[in-house]
């Protein structure tokens, strides 16, 4: 599982020209399900995503990375994102033999909000399969690659 975690102002997505999720302060999360992706991946990434200190401590001023998305009360909005397991190391297509299969992804992404709602955080989403618009107001910016391979 491959999760892009971007620390944003503002955040949102649209399909065929409907904003259909949209965020304040908090965190895009741009999601890549691989094929051998299982319920484990699914729990350490969304304790990670919500636990990771990625946001300054405002009474300190200090600009150090010293709460998490939870402790400041964020919202996160939630994209799939199949291309996050492209390969491009030969010739000049990318392969996308290592993502899940859209219905096992599928699957698996509605699995990962869901766990990612029972935080209690405001979790907005996109839709997956669709062609999207993401616009992201990047805060810093602020940008994390977290990757967890099933063991």
């Amino acid at each position: 599982m491959r999760v892009v975690i971007q620390r944003v102002k503002s955040s949102q997505v649209t399909v065929a020209g409907q904003v259909i999720g949209k965020i304040g302060r908090g965190l895009n999360l741009l999601v890549g399900i691989s094929s051998t992706d299982t319920e484990a991946e699914l729990d350490w990434m969304a304790r990670k995503c919500l636990e990771l200190r990625l946001f300054p401590d405002s009474e300190r001023g200090n600009g150090r990375f010293d709460q998490s998305v939870q402790e400041i009360g964020g919202e996160l909005l939630v994209v799939s994102q199949f291309t996050l397991y492209g390969n491009c190391r030969k010739g000049r297509r990318p392969s996308f033999d290592q993502a899940a299969t859209p219905a096992i992804a599928e699957q698996l992404y509605e699995q990962f909000v869901a766990k990612l709602r029972q935080s209690g955080l405001k979790v907005e989403t996109g839709k997956f399969g669709a062609m999207m618009e993401v616009a992201i107001e990047n805060d810093g910016p602020v940008t994390m690659l977290l990757e967890r391979e099933a063991t």
